[in-house]
């Protein structure tokens, strides 16, 4: 599960007859003072006892105390899950397979593990819609692999190409009809945070540059 502290995840077992009651009980009510849990990954596997004591020990360093909280990327905890044998439970199948979960989950720790070579700093992307006379000129703070757009800055009102939904909806909740910003928005990847600023199918590793010109690919 991961939570809402971005880099902490819980990682746990439960009975397979109490899995939903489970879930439902710590997306409503925390763990350990931490709020904001949400399921990613669960499988139903067969010598459970040993599997735990097994991730314990592969993320021993990354445990907070003695709680089932680890200081972890979520994307490698979801990796080391759906390679085990066994049935998985969530996501359904028909909605992602075990494979593409494993393909996914390897895809987005890469990125993770790049986006932290971006020294801190800030970081501009100037883009100027299609059809359109005025460009937007839109700055990215970056601390320790967390990539945010802080309020006040202007994105672009259009939507075209490419553009997840994920980030429409981020573009609906955070920015008003003229494309102010209304609050700081965290992203994990640069191009999450260009489609979020064009409004459509962005490279963000190239749209972003530091303050010489230069293109935040060069980090990579």
């Amino acid at each position: 599960m991961s939570t809402a502290v971005a880099g902490l995840v819980k990682i746990g077992k439960t009975g397979s007859s109490n899995y939903a009651e489970r879930m439902r009980f710590l997306e409503g009510n925390g763990y350990a003072n931490v709020t904001g849990l949400k399921r990613e990954f669960a499988i139903e596997v067969e010598d459970y006892d040993a599997k735990e004591t097994l991730i314990d020990e592969i993320f021993a360093k990354a445990r907070v105390g003695t709680s089932e909280l680890f200081a972890l990327d979520v994307d490698l905890a979801k990796q080391l899950l759906a390679a085990f044998e066994g049935t998985q439970i969530y996501p359904s199948t028909a909605r992602e397979s075990k494979e593409e979960v494993f393909t996914r989950a390897v895809d987005r720790h890469r990125e993770h593990t790049e986006v932290l070579r971006i020294p801190n700093g800030t970081y501009q992307l100037d883009y100027t819609p299609r059809g359109s006379k005025q460009s937007v000129h839109v700055l990215m703070h970056v601390e320790d692999g967390v990539l945010t757009i802080r309020a006040g800055q202007y994105v672009a009102t259009s939507e075209g190409k490419g553009l997840s939904e994920t980030i429409r909806r981020m573009r609906d909740q955070y920015t008003d009809d003229i494309g102010l910003v209304l609050e700081d928005v965290r992203f994990d990847s640069p191009s999450a945070a260009g489609q979020f600023v064009t409004g459509r199918s962005c490279n963000g590793w190239l749209a972003w540059k530091s303050g010489d010109g230069r293109s935040i690919s060069n980090y990579r």
